[in-house]
């Protein structure tokens, strides 16, 4: 496994770091935002948003990946997660993204994912990248068009959202490499 202590992707605008414990606040606020959680499953109380990061923090340790924590690199400010997602019975190798509605329109879902699944590729080897997104979710799906994913069909998450709409987004690391190396994204 990997050295998560001093990991630090970085972008023009972005830093993207493994979930710190000082991130809970602002995680808890996001996920207690109903438009921003609409479209995961709703808003989570403070309780609920905990057992959640829990998760992630836990990901990273025990796994070596997970959502980073995204930061603004001029001003530190935490305004989102974003990363790979994998946990068991899922759809696939997901490389997900969920910000702060003060920070949407800014464009950088689209910066910080093509971070995270540059990383994804290259040091986790995953030769597949998926997004699950509700069929609603139009902002979503825009993002994955612009990563270069395309709709692959319906799909089905695991409990306890198995219920919830969702199709799945993706594209194969080649065709990401491909499009990469031909100055896309």
């Amino acid at each position: 496994m990997h050295d998560v202590a001093h990991l630090r992707l970085e972008t023009e605008r972005l830093v993207l770091r493994p979930t710190l414990p000082e991130d809970l606040p602002a995680w808890t606020a996001l996920m207690q935002d109903a438009e921003t959680c609409r479209f995961i499953g709703g808003t989570q109380p403070p309780s609920l948003a905990w057992r959640g990061f829990m998760s992630m923090l836990g990901a990273w340790r025990a796994t070596g990946f997970g959502m980073f924590s995204v930061l603004e690199r001029d001003t530190g400010r935490w305004v989102g997660r974003c990363g790979p997602w994998s946990p068991p019975e899922w759809p696939g190798t997901e490389v997900g993204y969920t910000f702060a509605r003060a920070v949407w329109g800014r464009g950088y879902a689209t910066e910080a994912a093509t971070a995270a699944i540059d990383w994804a590729v290259e040091v986790l080897g995953w030769d597949d990248i998926i997004q699950t997104i509700d069929p609603a979710n139009v902002p979503s799906q825009k993002v994955a068009t612009r990563l270069g994913a395309t709709k692959r069909g319906a799909g089905r998450l695991p409990a306890p959202h198995q219920d919830a709409p969702v199709e799945i987004w993706g594209q194969s690391a080649a065709q990401w490499l491909a499009r990469r190396g031909a100055g896309g994204c």
